[in-house]
């Protein structure tokens, strides 16, 4: 493999691998102020404990993306060095704002918030796991605009002098419509992939003890209610982003149906035996709904493969500007297909469990559900990864459209060794947080809920004066 293949595979392995912990982040804080809110204005002793759960699953995975997203940083400056360095003062205000502002306020609140459960008031100690859930959705947006520019460059302009690119308007670059799109995009996977997790281990535990039984069913149900409203949003934010994408990037659309031919009231293929353009033998397709997803217009024309080729070609120069189009046609549909099978499976369990009564696994299909609980938080976490893959890969040859080619950004000095290495490295890093994390989760999953506020000793005067009272 060349220097630019291995390059992209380990920008490709360090970045699903941190991915894996982000949306849990977003999503677990939220859900934690969500908890305690519900808990500070009822004093239901079931929310307290659910916030701790939950608190503590936040603690592991806030600790593992901090060193995930150290090591991202890392191999930018590692293997993307001459894209840093054209289009680093474009990024930097980005960066800057989600290490030193955002990433800041994530880590000192929840820090204040983990160390003040027993010391601040009700009130104030609440408003720590809320600074901290502000705190990850500026994280998001701010490193979401950094990609965005890579889809849809706005806001620069290349300073003919040095010949890198200068940042000209910082507002048209966070007001970005791919960015404006993406964000409530990503945002509502994160909170499937948290309510999933919470969902399977709510499951779980109120199978396996008679103890705080009515503490898991709250996790199960908030779990299910979050999937199941996480998974309608990215259905409509999905519908928003791909009429953006089909603007900015038309591609990336034709590229996600294999759709060759500029084509009217072009269908959409649920699954294919072989891939449309490629005269498939058999394929299931369910008519117009391409061009109703590309524009809004059922009977719009989409743009195919073979001409928006020759058209990238006359602009950009000779060239071959089409990505990968199996990778794009399947990732476009794991990346569907995942995330239906977790919303309707969210939406089941809601069925099962309304009006007070138990998950008790009276059907085939819940027999087969509690069997394979362990899959479910899998769903939505893979639904988006396909989602990532489908965005980045579906994208090329471009690192940033129209104006710089990803294999222009690799460092110029690096060798296959030492990238070999290197990604040998961050694997076997990668593999012992992996292992870490999985055990984290698991023990806080089997150690019944604890209260959020200890109670105080008795003869503890100071410490009865600042414990909380509900």
């Amino acid at each position: 493999m060349t220097a630019l293949e291995l390059s992209r595979l380990q920008f490709a392995v360090v970045t699903v691998y941190h991915y894996l912990f982000v949306p849990l982040s977003i999503s677990l804080s939220a859900l934690t102020a969500g908890l305690q809110t519900a808990f500070w204005r009822t004093g239901d002793d079931r929310y307290g404990r659910a916030t701790m759960l939950v608190g503590k699953l936040l603690m592991a995975t806030f600790a593992v993306g901090v060193v995930t997203g150290l090591v991202q940083e890392f191999q930018f400056g590692l293997s993307w060095s001459a894209f840093a360095q054209y289009y680093g003062d474009v990024f930097g205000p980005t960066l800057a704002i989600e290490g030193m502002l955002a990433f800041f306020l994530e880590a000192t609140f929840l820090g204040l918030w983990w160390f003040g459960r027993d010391r601040l008031r009700p009130g104030l100690h609440l408003a720590t796991i809320w600074v901290v859930a502000i705190g990850t959705l500026i994280s998001a947006y701010v490193i979401l605009a950094a990609n965005a520019f890579m889809q849809h460059p706005v806001g620069a302009a290349i300073d003919p002098g040095t010949g890198r690119a200068v940042l000209g308007s910082f507002t048209a670059l966070l007001t970005n419509p791919v960015v404006v799109a993406s964000f409530p995009h990503t945002i509502a996977g994160a909170f499937m992939a948290g309510g999933a997790l919470l969902l399977a281990i709510g499951l779980w535990r109120r199978r396996a003890t008679a103890d705080h039984g009515p503490t898991w069913r709250v996790l199960a149900r908030v779990g299910a209610w979050t999937t199941l409203v996480g998974g309608a949003a990215v259905s409509l934010t999905g519908d928003v982003l791909g009429k953006v994408m089909t603007e900015v990037q038309p591609m990336k659309m034709a590229a996600a149906e294999a759709l060759y031919e500029t084509t009217s009231h072009a269908p959409f293929s649920l699954f294919a035996v072989q891939l449309p353009g490629q005269d498939a033998p058999w394929s299931l397709d369910v008519p117009w709904l391409l061009s109703f997803l590309a524009t809004g217009d059922p009977t719009a024309t989409v743009q195919g493969i073979d001409d928006l080729q020759a058209q990238y070609a006359a602009q950009f120069g000779p060239g071959d500007y089409t990505p990968w189009i199996p990778v794009a046609y399947w990732t476009f549909r794991l990346m569907i297909g995942l995330g239906v099978v977790a919303t309707a499976v969210a939406a089941y369990v809601l069925w099962r469990t309304r009006k007070g009564r138990d998950f008790e696994p009276a059907w085939f299909a819940d027999r087969w559900l509690l069997r394979f609980l362990w899959v479910l938080p899998v769903l939505p976490t893979a639904a988006a990864t396909f989602g990532w893959l489908f965005t980045e890969t579906a994208r090329q040859p471009w690192l940033v459209f129209g104006l710089f080619q990803t294999r222009d950004g690799v460092s110029p000095t690096l060798t296959p060794v030492e990238l070999i290495a290197s990604l040998a490295g961050f694997a076997l890093v990668y593999g012992v947080l992996a292992v870490v994390w999985a055990r984290l989760v698991l023990h806080v999953s089997r150690a019944e809920p604890a209260p959020l506020h200890p109670a105080p000793a008795a003869d503890d005067t100071a410490a009865s004066v600042l414990e909380p009272s509900y």
